[in-house]
């Protein structure tokens, strides 16, 4: 993947994995992003919380990072489903399942895109807590570009009341 960028845009990703050795799964998959992707800056505390969108018996291990990466968001999105396979992930036709890995792209500096099979940032990332608090623990004043509304301001109007533990 050669990156046609020149310059580094600083993007957060939300990492969750529910299935094997969950915080080994979490480690690799950072590893992985740190030398394929872009510099991890900064990485938040890991989270464990329920299932969300679907039943399941087996409690996700949650982190958010920081990166700086050269990739745009379409090669970094290739890099990410990359990874996601090369960790052992089985996409299911878009359905929320239990996973090795799942790797979300929240934010792309402050851009907003709109494209077949890409949407960043992230349609659901207000929704989820899951997301937002360990979001919250390392750009709290981030703000959406969308929205204008900050991290902090997001979780504080977050409807979702699912239990969200540090580990």
């Amino acid at each position: 993947m050669v990156p046609h960028l020149h310059k580094e845009i600083l993007i957060y990703l939300s990492l969750g994995s529910n299935r094997g050795e969950r915080l080994l799964n979490l480690k690799n998959a950072k590893r992985l992003i740190s030398s394929q992707l872009g510099d991890i800056h900064s990485i938040s505390g890991t989270y464990e919380s329920e299932a969300w969108g679907y039943t399941s018996n087996n409690r996700y291990y949650n982190n958010c990072i920081s990166a700086y990466t050269k990739l745009s968001p379409f090669e970094l999105l290739e890099g990410i489903i990359s990874i996601e396979a090369q960790m052992g992930r089985v996409r299911e036709n878009n359905r929320y399942t239990d996973r090795i890995i799942d790797i979300d792209i929240l934010f792309y500096g402050n851009e907003i895109i709109e494209r077949p099979g890409i949407k960043i940032p992230h349609p659901r990332l207000s929704e989820r807590r899951f997301v937002l608090v360990p979001l919250l623990e390392i750009a709290p004043e981030l703000v959406h570009p969308e929205t204008h509304l900050t991290v902090r301001e997001m979780i504080g109007r977050c409807k979702d009341r699912g239990q969200i533990n540090p580990v």
